[in-house]
């Protein structure tokens, strides 16, 4: 056999290995196909291909399994049994860039599912590999390296800080200097991820200059951009005061409550979430976004959106109403009662509802004034409703009931509480009796229209237990009125005075 057939052997041997890898990396990306290539046991044949002497063998097999493993946890497990990451992360360092690539899809494709597929990712050495791609020239290698290194640390607090003891941190934020914008994208995700466990971590992110470099970047054109900068900043100011302060002192407002009117909703909602953050933590802070017209201009968003979109603006104005009288009052002004009734009334969900009683309770709590301008939007009987309603949650059940009692032990405005004598459960209906009886004993008009309103014959029809709390409050009423006029409303009275006529003609 000549050199030349025997050449020809192994070239026919390499274009089979070729082919055979790029049909498999093509089925893989097909969902359908990803069960029957693992039972025919693809996985064993790839890890081999992995370690071909062909560069473009090599990467093409390393797409195939970083496919497979992204499909489902059982096939990421399956790679870590294959014994397929050591050497992966073994050769990183000495092959070229698509190879990089297609080796950090794969970290990224096994760490992404659980925190146990990441601890096996870390054990490996993936992270120390993935930091050295963070180094290299070419940015979809960094890309690739950033996003991996972003789906290890988001699982919990101890895989984020593998990421930040390899000398992460300083490279991720030279990432997003670099004029690629996927990369940037890719390294504000990954700083989020790492933000969002603990201060500590945090704090890591912020003393390499990071708030200054995603501050710079809130009103750039790209869309997706500024969806992973401002849930950047989110994470940061969450922690405390100290960070929020930091985020606050970057200036970003008020050019960031400008962006309530970006076309994209997602930024809308980071930019809610954002405000959020920072109200939560102190009057001063609050009082900064209230100033710069983000109050308002969330409160405008409330009536732009649906669903959970909705969830940081109804959160941001209850930590912004919890603080002080003057900032609860500053909603009211600015009509956020009515759209927080709006939400109320549009939104199904349970955890929202939650949400949105809990808000209006802070904002009536405070004083009479307060819980008149709930009062008056009909809010106190939607809050009952919401309250004793089976089919609501047991969250949305106990918030109903602490914002509806927080409000009433407030609410002086008999008008809008008579309602409630109606329908209220007693353990709700002494706090309701309980506001008459502050009422009415000095207010004269007040006690004429309970009587003309139907209030206090039904006060005398409510049935409760002589030494009760709440039959003290309807004998402290009932000695508000001369004693012919209690019995007059009571129940039976006519009955009695027509016995008394009968008795009389007879």
């Amino acid at each position: 056999m000549s050199q030349r057939q025997i050449i020809q052997v192994f070239q026919e041997y390499q274009k089979s290995r070729m082919q055979f890898v790029q049909t498999v990396a093509d089925m893989a990306s097909r969902p359908q196909n990803i069960e029957i290539l693992h039972s025919a046991g693809v996985l064993p044949m790839l890890r081999a291909l992995m370690l071909d002497v062909v560069p473009t063998v090599q990467q093409t097999a390393a797409l195939a399994v970083g496919r497979l493993a992204d499909h489902s946890d059982d096939l990421a497990e399956a790679v870590v049994k294959e014994n397929i990451l050591p050497p992966l992360v073994g050769s990183l360092a000495t092959h070229n860039r698509f190879y990089k690539k297609a080796a950090s899809f794969v970290l990224r494709a096994v760490a992404k599912h659980s925190p146990e597929l990441s601890t096996a990712v870390v054990a490996c050495g993936g992270v120390d590999a993935l930091v050295l791609c963070l180094d290299e020239f070419d940015p979809g290698v960094k890309e690739a390296a950033a996003w991996a290194l972003g789906h290890i640390a988001r699982h919990n607090p101890s895989m984020a800080q593998s990421v930040v003891d390899s000398g992460a941190v300083p490279l991720l934020v030279m990432c997003l200097r670099e004029p690629e914008m996927a990369l940037k994208r890719i390294a504000a995700s990954t700083l989020s991820d790492i933000c969002k466990h603990t201060p500590e971590l945090t704090q890591t992110v912020v003393d390499t200059g990071a708030i200054s470099h995603l501050a710079q970047m809130i009103l750039n054109p790209d869309t997706k951009l500024k969806r992973q900068v401002f849930a950047a900043l989110s994470q940061i100011c969450k922690h405390s005061v100290s960070l929020a302060e930091m985020v606050i002192e970057a200036e970003i407002f008020p050019a960031a409550v400008a962006c309530l009117k970006d076309p994209d909703e997602y930024v809308r909602k980071n930019v809610t979430t954002l405000m959020r953050e920072v109200v939560k933590h102190t009057t001063e802070l609050s009082q900064v976004i209230v100033n710069c017209g983000g109050m308002a201009a969330v409160i405008d968003y409330l009536g732009d959106c649906r669903g959970n979109l909705r969830l940081p603006g109804i959160m941001m104005l209850g930590y912004v109403a919890a603080h002080t009288e003057r900032l609860a009052m500053a909603i009211i002004l600015s009509r956020g009662v009515p759209q927080l009734a709006r939400c109320l009334t549009e939104e199904s969900e349970h955890h929202i509802r939650a949400a949105t009683v809990w808000t209006i309770g802070q904002i009536g709590h405070h004083t009479s004034e307060h819980a008149k301008a709930v009062a008056a939007t009909g809010l106190l009987p939607k809050l009952l409703q919401l309250y004793m309603d089976p089919n609501s949650s047991e969250d949305l059940q106990i918030k109903s009931k602490r914002s509806l009692k927080s409000i009433l032990h407030k609410c002086t405005d008999l008008e809008t509480l008579q309602p409630l004598l109606y329908d209220a459960p007693s353990n709700i209906l002494k706090h309701v009796v309980l506001q008459f009886s502050k009422v009415l004993p000095n207010d004269l008009l007040a006690r004429r229209m309970f009587v003309t309103s139907g209030g206090l014959a039904k006060l005398q029809e409510i049935k409760s237990e002589d030494d009760s709390v709440l039959q003290q409050y309807i004998n402290n009423i009932n000695s508000c009125f001369p004693e012919e006029i209690v019995r007059y409303y009571s129940p039976g009275y006519s009955d009695v005075l027509l016995e008394k006529q009968l008795l009389v003609n007879f």
